[in-house]
């Protein structure tokens, strides 16, 4: 490919393209465009570090902002309830089905909590699937048509999905999870509230994420309000009690158990090939031969 004609260059999601390792193949890019091009950065959030690094990329800048610095949109509702352990799970349920919500996006820290979570939502019957960034192309293309479609009622997704997802009329973002990262808090809910369009984004955090909550707040320079939310006893409640033999004791309103989850670990074992059984059925068996090896002594 040759890149000897470009004349603009855009750096779009900058901050984590400069903040994910890109930097190298960036550089070799770089060196392979004409010295007078046109570069844009293009950004929600840009940290002092990433604006400095940003400017080895471009000559004579002008920064051009739209928002407030790391500002969160006007038309988004910001509220977080204080939840831990299974009556997260809960909560989203409640609030899905109660609000009669379709396109949630739900957001988890990890891909293994991401699927679980959607596995168990579905199990309350709630339609979802999870996006990650285990999943192959084509699976999280068949997941997101299906949610832009509307057949899905909620999205669990890593952060893989918290920039450049645009799907119109998102009505509400929930973070299951609290994000590590403050300046993720400000992508994630700007999946909602697009284009004008007024949305919610609900916080669930456990004491040990109220940190978390605290730094988001003093990155946006907002107080989330804090709010009480009342689980329903019909919202279904999964008891990680042993009963008789280790068995999880399950009482009749509660969804079955997912049995996916208890099954212990059973490696795969290779099936032989057709050529291997054929071959062992020809040759003669052969004795075990011992042999020392040893080099020449100095």
């Amino acid at each position: 490919m040759n890149l000897g004609q470009v004349g603009i260059l855009v750096l779009d999601e900058a901050d984590r393209m400069l903040d994910m390792g890109f930097l190298p193949d960036l550089d070799r890019i770089m060196r392979l465009l004409p010295p007078g091009r046109q570069g844009l950065l293009f950004s929600a959030t840009f940290s002092p570090e990433i604006r400095k690094l940003g400017r080895t990329f471009l000559r004579t800048p002008v920064e051009v902002e739209v928002a407030r610095a790391n500002a969160t949109a006007d038309t988004v509702t910001q509220i977080a309830y204080p939840l831990e352990g299974e009556a997260k799970r809960r909560a989203v349920v409640h609030l899905v089905k109660s609000r009669k919500l379709n396109q949630v996006i739900v957001f988890s820290n990890t891909k293994i909590g991401c699927s679980r979570l959607a596995r168990q939502l579905e199990q309350d019957g709630v339609r979802a699937e999870s996006i990650h960034g285990n999943k192959t192309q084509i699976e999280r293309m068949k997941a997101l048509d299906a949610f832009k479609a509307g057949t899905l009622e909620v999205l669990v997704a890593t952060d893989v999905a918290a920039r450049g997802l645009d799907v119109a009329g998102v009505p509400c973002v929930i973070n299951y999870d609290l994000p590590r990262n403050a300046e993720d808090y400000v992508h994630r809910i700007g999946r909602t509230g697009r284009a004008g369009a007024s949305g919610e984004a609900i916080a669930l955090f456990a004491p040990e994420e109220e940190r978390y909550l605290q730094d988001i707040e003093k990155l946006i320079n907002t107080k989330i309000p804090r709010g009480e939310l009342e689980l329903p006893r019909s919202v279904a409640r999964r008891r990680p009690v042993g009963g008789h033999h280790g068995s999880p004791v399950r009482h009749a309103h509660e969804a079955p158990l997912d049995d996916f989850f208890s099954r212990p670990y059973e490696p795969a074992v290779a099936a032989p090939r057709p050529e291997d059984e054929s071959r062992s059925a020809v040759l003669p068996a052969r004795r075990a031969v011992g042999v020392l090896l040893g080099g020449k002594s100095s």
